[in-house]
């Protein structure tokens, strides 16, 4: 017959086993090499969080932007570099992953990833593919809804690199309102607001480069160098004259199908207009980017 002491002693023995090799485990190291803490595990300690995995695309390039800003202009400027893939508009952010039965999170969680770090594996594959078939060495994607999710996207690539671009923003409306069969004024008004507020936080926080619709159409060679230099590659000539690549599909959804970007040639920027009166807080950072308001 077993002693219960025995048995006392025993699981006491296990149990010390299993702190002292807790103890003495190495730490999991996230992708910047600092440990990344334990997570307590039970009903109380809140939804699994996985550590971020290994990125094929260590630092992609995103240009911060709002709608009706020139981001497809810049997107075949850049495109036309040997060494700079600009792909159409990616939206990544609305790339989901689903999570179809009740036991799939927790199949996850056992290989340490969960819902929003399988996303950032997808997002980060489908970049990776993209730049591994146009043989060039640099991806930006210039997708202007980015500029709302730029957190999300730093979770996913704590080492990109951002491009803000700038339009005035009464110029930005007044595209807008033009486009639209039955504009509403005030709708516009709060969605290029939305955009501008995350552009100017993003311009006061980040290490970005920052430039201008305006200036990239009156001066488009001393712009894409600038470009170039914080990209890390030579200018190239040929950038300018963007009508002699091939830039995919100019379709809705993927970016700017006007008869103005088909053109082939960089065309003056639109002036604002003095018709178009702008809210107190987008006069307020018209004037911040350096803009006349009314």
């Amino acid at each position: 017959m077993r002693d219960p002491r025995m048995s006392a002693i025993g699981k006491g023995l296990k149990r010390r086993g299993r702190l002292m090799a807790e103890a003495v485990r190495p730490p999991r190291r996230t992708l910047d090499g600092m440990p990344s803490p334990r997570r307590p595990e039970g009903p109380d300690a809140g939804p699994y969080v996985a550590p971020p995995a290994p990125r094929l695309v260590d630092s992609p390039v995103f240009v911060l932007s709002s709608v009706r800003s020139g981001s497809t202009l810049l997107r075949v400027l850049l495109n036309s570099h040997s060494q700079i893939r600009a792909p159409h508009e990616m939206h990544l952010r609305i790339v989901h992953v689903h999570l179809s039965r009740d036991f799939t999170a927790d199949a996850m969680r056992a290989l340490e990833l969960d819902k929003d770090e399988l996303e950032h594996a997808l997002w980060d594959r489908l970049l990776h593919l993209e730049l591994t078939r146009s043989g060039k060495r640099i991806i930006v994607d210039k997708t202007p809804p980015n500029t709302l999710v730029r957190p999300r996207l730093h979770r996913c690539w704590p080492s990109a690199r951002y491009i803000v671009l700038l339009r005035h923003p009464a110029a930005v409306i007044a595209s807008l309102t033009n486009r639209r069969s039955d504009p509403d004024l005030e709708a516009i008004h709060e969605e290029v607001l939305g955009h501008s507020e995350k552009l100017e936080e993003a311009r006061q926080n980040l290490d970005a480069h920052v430039i201008t619709y305006e200036e990239l159409t009156a001066d488009p060679e001393r712009t894409t160098r600038g470009l170039c230099d914080y990209l890390g590659v030579p200018r190239e000539s040929g950038m300018l004259d963007y009508g002699r690549q091939d830039h995919g599909a100019f379709r809705p959804q993927l970016g700017d199908w006007s008869d103005t970007i088909r053109s082939g040639r960089i065309q003056p920027a639109k002036a604002a207009g003095s018709t178009v009166e702008l809210p107190p807080r987008l006069a307020e950072l018209a004037r911040e980017w350096g803009y006349p308001t009314v």
